[in-house]
Parts: structure tokens; sequence; C-alpha cells
């Protein structure tokens, strides 16, 4: 069955596979907008977890290890349905799929204002990591649906939206829910039921533009074999890795290195957490439209290996200097995850959905499985020591070399 995925096409080809009077009406900034502001609400939602750990660590007596479970558990189920559900997709799409996904983030959240019991908080964890696994795969195809061709503004646009939510999560959850109690949770269902009426909206103007986007004769792939291709993934893969390894050790436990090592308040550490967070929505709304300028491949370049200087120099600086470099990281390499995204669904045309899944899916699986063993190492050798040995992580970024060169000349 043809599916909604073949705008997918090199630079090279897109000429060939997007009719040029879609080239030149086809961006809906509107529904762009629309997906952004769900992927904010979306993981505002998800930034609950992490923001409040402090206070269900107090709460449920947890250890390190505890709450490495509890990243785990949410990152697993948002991670391992993604790649499915985007296969299945391409080949049926279900356009109401993405208000239904997010009713099992509404559970998760009304269950996480009410549970008394560790393996209770780590089901709702995991019906929050349902519901995002439903959206990404699914979102990411309305964005490069309604890109006009401009696919990396695209996929920046939509993951800023999340960057500024996951940014705004802290903040919201120093307002509303320390000190303040765990019931509180509930009122950030209130974000999800928004959110659910959004996604009603953008799957109609899904549902409605599928014949737009069917498969035009002459699209095809880069010119390389199929082990080339499988390579060029494997390394996007280990580049991915190295990045959400290392931003999993900020945004899981940043705020308890803050705390053990400058002696701040919960609310003073959540803070610095907002300003590395709102760094990463920064970064990554530049490093798409600059890699549709500059090439895709010299962005991730500079976004993985250029943050490897600072990475280093963190575990040893006084806390003014922690602030600095982890706005500094935080800009510098959160720029690579859209033209990761783009490089690779450029790589493998039709599967738009499958891929976004697969990268999204790995992002929220590394994370949580990096998560759950930082925790332990925490546990056994101090927080400080895990950022340590994760400063090195960023130097695979030289693994960039390894990657084929198939985009057109930039465009002046």
């Amino acid at each position: 069955m043809h599916t909604t995925t073949d705008t997918l096409a090199t630079p090279v080809t897109a000429a060939k596979t997007i009719p040029s009077s879609q080239q030149q009406s086809g961006l809906a900034m509107h529904i762009l907008g629309a997906v952004a502001f769900v992927h904010l609400l979306n993981d505002l939602i998800q930034a609950l977890l992490p923001s409040i750990y402090p206070m269900l660590k107090a709460e449920f007596a947890l250890s390190f290890t505890q709450v490495g479970l509890i990243t785990l558990t949410f990152q697993c189920t948002a991670s391992l349905l993604q790649p499915w559900i985007g296969l299945y997709t391409d080949r049926r799409p279900l356009p109401f799929l993405l208000p239904v996904g997010m009713c099992f983030t509404l559970a998760g959240v009304l269950m996480l204002s009410v549970v008394s019991t560790f393996p209770t908080l780590l089901i709702a964890s995991g019906l929050i990591g349902v519901g995002s696994s439903t959206f990404h795969p699914e979102a990411s195809r309305v964005a490069r649906m309604a890109s006009g061709g401009r696919y990396g503004f695209a996929q920046s646009l939509f993951q800023v939206g999340g960057n500024v939510g996951s940014a705004l999560g802290p903040l919201l959850a120093a307002l509303v829910i320390v000190g303040r109690g765990q019931g509180n949770i509930a009122w950030f269902s209130l974000l999800a039921v928004l959110a659910i009426a959004v996604l009603y909206s953008v799957s109609r103007w899904y549902s409605g533009h599928l014949a737009s986007y069917k498969p035009k004769a002459g699209g095809h792939g880069p010119n390389l074999s199929r082990n080339k291709v499988m390579g060029a993934l494997a390394v996007l893969a280990l580049l991915v890795f190295s990045k959400y390894v290392y931003m999993a050790s900020l945004s899981s436990y940043y705020t308890f290195y803050l705390i053990d090592k400058f002696h701040l308040t919960i609310g003073a550490a959540q803070l610095y957490l907002f300003l590395f967070l709102a760094a990463v929505a920064a970064g990554t709304f530049m490093g798409g439209p600059i890699g549709d300028r500059i090439g895709r491949k010299r962005v991730i370049w500079i976004s993985i290996l250029g943050a490897a200087p600072f990475t280093l120099l963190l575990p040893y600086v006084d806390l003014f200097w922690t602030a600095v470099l982890t706005v500094i990281i935080g800009f510098v390499i959160s720029s690579a995850f859209s033209a990761i995204v783009v490089f690779a669904q450029e790589l493998v045309p039709g599967k738009v959905g499958m891929i976004a899944g697969i990268f999204f899916g790995l992002m929220f699986g590394v994370s949580g499985i990096a998560a759950a063993a930082m925790g332990h190492i925490a546990d056994i050798s101090g927080i400080a020591y895990v950022y340590k040995i994760c400063s090195y992580l960023p130097l695979l970024g030289i693994l960039t070399v390894l990657l084929p060169h198939i985009e057109q000349a930039p465009k002046k």
C-alpha cells in the first residue's frame, strides 16, 4: 500500500519526488506550529519525572539505582514501541493515533499523582512512555508532510518544541509540585487534555492530506550500496549514543550533582537545570536550518565533537563555570539531533515513520539504560564520578568522518 512518506528523498532528487506546486505551497506553518506546540506539552509532561526525582526519592525512600529504574522504565516503553509504530504506519497510516496515544500520557499523569508504592510508580512512568512512543514517529511524519521541502527547518521546529517543554518542566514542577505534595501532579493532566484537543485537529489535516503525499515515479535514495547505507545508519546510531548518554547524565542527575557538590537547594538546582535545558532548546532550533544551509554532516561534526572540550572541563570547575559550561554544552551538542534524523531519512527514502521511530526510540532507550547504569555508579562511587567518566563520550563525534557524502552543495 502506498503511504504518506513519499516526500522523503535526498536533496538531489527532491525536485523529482515533490511536484513544484507542492514545494511552493506545501509549507503549512499552522500544522508545524501545532505539532511543535504539542511536542512542547508532551515533553513538558515527560520532564516532570526527573524534575521531581528529589521529592520522590525522599517520599519513597529510593536509592539512586531505583531512580535510574524509573527513568529506564519510562525510556524503554517510550523507545521499544516507536520503530514498530513507525514501520506499521509507513504502510498503513493512522492519523488519529496521535490523540489516542496522548490518552496514555493523560492516564500516566493522573496515576503518578496518586501512587503510593514503587511498582505503581513504575507503571505510571511506563504509561507516560507509551504515550510518547506513539507521538514521536507520527508527529515527525506530520512535520515532514507540512515542511514544503524544508526538512531540516521542519524537524528543528518540531524538535525545539520538545526542548522548550523539557526546559519548562523543572520550572513548573518547582512552582506547582515541589513543596506542595504529590497530588499537585494532577494539574498537569490539563496539559495532556489540551494536547489531545490540538492533536485531534492535526489528525483531521493529516487525514485530509494523505492523497497529496503518494509516491511519485523516479523518487529514490542516494546512490549507495545497502552495506554502505547500513554502515552509515550504524555510525549515526553511535553518534546518538554518545550524545544522549551524556545528555542523560545532565537531565537525570544534574540537580543531584549541584546539590551534592555545591550544596544548593532543590529549587536553586532546578533553575540551573532550566538554564541547561533552555540552551538545549536554542541549539536544537539552530541545528536544522543551519544543516539545510551548510550541510547536515558539517552540523553533526561541529555539534558532537565540538562539545568535547567543554565536557572534559566540567567536572573540575566551580559553580559559576559549571553553569557557563553546561549552557555551552547544551547549545552545541543539541544541534545535532535534527541533522541526524534528516540525514538518516535521506539515506532510507519512503520510511519516514520507521526512521523517526528508530532514532527517537534509540534516543529514549539509550537515555534510559544510561540513566539506570549511572544511578548504580553514583550509588557506588558518588555522583561527581559519573560526570568524569561521561565527559569523554563526545569524543566519539570523530566517527562522523565515516558518514558518506549524500548532500547537494550548500545553498548560497
